[in-house]
């Protein structure tokens, strides 16, 4: 798999290949991710988003939320029902590139023990918000988010982030800054900074 460094203006480093379980690992130990099924692309922007794990922003209305505790949360405990809502959560102007052959990949490598998922259940017990993603090391790579009620996602992100310091991860990769990432406190760095970040976060075993 070619190297990061190698990317074109747009961040695309390579297509072709299929997304298996070893070459996804390897994907993300080299800071690269899938970002289409047919043809599978390969991606490394610069520059590249990150979520400081000491610099998540918690509104007021947010802050309330999680104080009443109105809610449940569990990891891995709905995987697949996740990354479908994920691929269902309507996009503006965007159609997902959570296709099914991306669902069945992503849910061969949570049976790997790679990929994980974080849920948010309601007061009735119904699954209302989450996010899954990749951990390398003590590098995590969120992937999507979903809600079906309002804050849920905002939720999954606090408790995936308070969890992310406890188990002692360093990096938390969010990829490519969108207007609600940015929101809840993602900020851009370079490319080389965040191959640097990485490569040390890989290095440390912290256990989802």
């Amino acid at each position: 798999m070619p190297a990061a460094e190698s990317a074109t203006e747009e961040g695309l480093v390579a297509i072709g290949g299929a997304l298996t379980v070893p070459r996804l690992r390897e994907a993300y130990s080299r800071g690269l991710f899938p970002w289409s099924a047919r043809p599978v692309t390969w991606w490394s922007p610069d520059p590249r988003a990150v979520f400081p794990l000491d610099g998540l922003r918690v509104s007021r209305r947010l802050a309330q939320k999680i104080r009443q505790q109105r809610y449940r949360v569990s990891v891995d405990e709905a995987f697949p029902a996740v990354i479908e809502a994920c691929a269902s959560q309507p996009r503006q102007g965007e159609t997902t590139w959570i296709t099914q052959p991306f669902q069945k990949a992503y849910a061969e490598l949570h049976q790997a023990g790679a990929a994980h998922s974080l849920e948010i259940w309601g007061e009735d017990g119904s699954l209302v918000g989450g996010v899954y993603g990749v951990a390398t090391g003590a590098c995590f790579s969120g992937e999507s988010m979903f809600h079906r009620r309002p804050d849920a996602s905002k939720l999954a992100l606090y408790h995936l982030v308070e969890r992310l310091r406890e188990k002692g991860f360093q990096l938390f990769d969010a990829q490519v800054l969108n207007p609600f990432t940015e929101q809840m406190g993602a900020v851009e760095i370079s490319r080389s900074q965040f191959l640097a970040l990485l490569r040390r976060a890989i290095a440390v075993d912290a256990g989802f």
